[in-house]
């Protein structure tokens, strides 16, 4: 089996998915091909040898519909002889496109491959695309669903986890964030994203709320109770006899950012490096994607890894750094939790409740926000994992070289 390698990747800055947002006026489309425009130029490599683009998209609809990846690189000047996909398996789906970018390059299948993702959810709001899962009662009569919100609740009741415990690590997370930014930990791999003339839009992620305190959180309404009330809550308790009630604890300030982002990750055989003049930053030791209950839909990277794990041969001692998507809040505190991780292991620059989770581009920034921190602090190993809605979630594993 052939090794796949990262030899760059890139990211635009994520700027607030509303419609005053930095990025607003920017479309899916040219959001990403500045990307991928960004990520060639760095590297100059030959265009015609990327067998494949494929870029996550979470709502593939309206301008992020009709095969965006591939209007993305025709856009980008790659020629014509450049195909691309879009992916969408939820908040995996970017990272999932890196892996299919491996996968073919392992199997001798393709020598190069870009993978990624884009989402401007200040244009194309979530869950503009509908559903089954979401939409068709008949659906759900054969297996119980919740929305990630609810589900977020009830991971955090049956952890024993509080409001305070809640809103101590989204201000850490604000914190950390702000400090990266601050001393330059993601200039390395960001692109400012610019106008139809040239001026640029936005050089920094625009999400982060540096001065955010446990006093500021705790004024926030818990945002899902609604939800709950609708039905969600009495489908949980039905599952989950034991609690008496679901108390709501998540709030806007504990979940992750609506943003807008795109990034773009190249991956290649050690021939590809040899024939471009580039050298390899990491090799993917490899991945995997589950599915588990649909009503724990946030509950997959404890899983995963440990399954990704076993199937190499490693150990959660093996891994440096962690980068476990903070959908919410819940969710990297469980992680911690399962495997006995320190905070000082993961999320080390904050997560997603500070910098936003551009949903289709997420799990391929995570991947390269290890990978730079890996160098930055002469580390070896990472471990990426995000969960997905409907009980799904993907991990990988890269060492640097």
């Amino acid at each position: 089996m052939n090794d796949a390698f990262i030899y760059d990747h890139v990211r635009s800055p994520r700027g607030k998915g509303r419609a005053t947002g930095a990025l607003h006026e920017v479309t899916p489309v040219r959001l990403a091909s500045q990307v991928l425009s960004a990520l060639r130029q760095r590297n100059q490599f030959d265009p015609d040898s990327i067998s494949d683009v494929g870029l996550g998209v979470v709502m593939p609809l309206g301008e992020q519909g009709a095969d965006l990846a591939r209007t993305a690189v025709l856009q980008a000047g790659y020629g014509d002889g450049v195909p691309g996909f879009q992916l969408n398996r939820f908040c995996t789906s970017g990272l999932d496109t890196v892996n299919m970018a491996a996968a073919a390059i392992m199997s001798g299948q393709a020598s190069a491959g870009i993978g990624g993702g884009v989402e401007s959810m200040s244009r194309v709001a979530i869950g503009s695309d509908g559903g089954a899962c979401y939409t068709d009662p008949q659906v759900t009569q054969r297996f119980a669903y919740i929305p990630n919100g609810t589900c977020a609740d009830l991971m955090a009741a049956l952890g024993g986890f509080g409001r305070q415990d809640i809103d101590a690590y989204s201000v850490e997370s604000q914190r950390r964030a702000a400090h990266a930014r601050d001393h330059g930990y993601f200039a390395k791999s960001l692109t400012p994203v610019r106008d139809v003339l040239g001026q640029v839009l936005l050089d920094h992620d625009e999400a982060i709320r540096a001065d955010t305190s446990m006093e500021d959180l705790a004024k926030l309404n818990p945002a899902f109770a609604a939800i709950g009330e609708t039905g969600f809550d009495a489908v949980v308790l039905q599952r989950y006899p034991q609690l008496a009630s679901i108390p709501h604890m998540h709030t806007s300030g504990s979940s992750s950012g609506i943003v807008d982002g795109a990034c773009a990750m190249l991956i290649g055989d050690r021939a590809f490096g040899t024939r471009n003049g580039l050298k390899p930053r990491a090799r993917i030791r490899g991945f995997m994607s589950i599915a588990s209950e649909p009503n724990m839909g946030l509950g997959g990277p404890m899983p995963v890894t440990k399954k990704l794990l076993e199937r190499l041969g490693m150990s959660i001692a093996d891994i440096d750094l962690f980068e476990v998507n903070e959908a919410f809040a819940v969710v990297p505190m469980t992680y911690m939790r399962e495997f006995n991780i320190p905070h000082e292991r993961i999320n080390v620059n904050g997560g997603a409740i500070a910098l936003g989770h551009p949903l289709g581009a997420t799990g391929a920034i995570l991947l390269g926000t290890v990978l730079d921190e890996l160098e930055r602090r002469n580390l070896n190993t990472g471990l990426v994992t995000l969960c997905a809605a409907i009980g799904q979630a993907t991990a990988t594993v890269i060492e640097r070289v």
